[in-house]
């Protein structure tokens, strides 16, 4: 297990305890650990994300914590956040890790995974002009994502 994993499912656990809600100061969960208070901050907004189903805030300086807070949110609700985060434009990177946490967290199968990866590769969009691509891409997955939509 790596350490980010380890602060992971610590967050979890501390989450469950606390009925879906904790807050937390970094630099305590980063000494329970023993690493640094920025790989605290990676994990948090790595894993514990919006479309993942959780709302975290953070407050900086001496007393300064962070709050988690598991939301409930329906197969369309994470869907739509994902409509309004592709934006007007999207990378292919960003678009496949659009894919894969859709996949992760059991919005969409594996087949669906695929067909939309390959839809929205730079490989498909080649005839395109390279500075049109983002564009069209981001075209794509919003009408896929509305059509994922019940």
């Amino acid at each position: 297990m790596t350490i980010s994993d380890y602060i992971a499912s610590l967050i979890e656990q501390m989450l469950e305890e606390g009925g879906g809600e904790v807050e937390m100061r970094r630099s305590d969960l980063a000494t329970r650990v023993g690493c640094v208070p920025s790989q605290i901050n990676y994990v948090i907004t790595s894993r514990f994300t919006p479309e993942r189903g959780y709302i975290t805030e953070s407050r900086r300086g001496g007393g300064g914590y962070i709050r988690i807070v598991r939301k409930s949110m329906t197969r369309d609700d994470r869907l739509m956040h994902y409509f309004h985060a592709t934006g007007d434009t999207i990378a292919q990177n960003e678009a496949f890790a659009f894919i894969s946490n859709m996949l992760g967290s059991g919005i969409i199968t594996e087949r669906e995974a695929s067909v939309i990866g390959t839809a929205v590769s730079d490989r498909a969009l080649s005839s395109l002009p390279p500075l049109s691509r983002n564009r069209v891409r981001a075209d794509i997955l919003r009408h896929i994502i509305l059509t994922l939509i019940r």
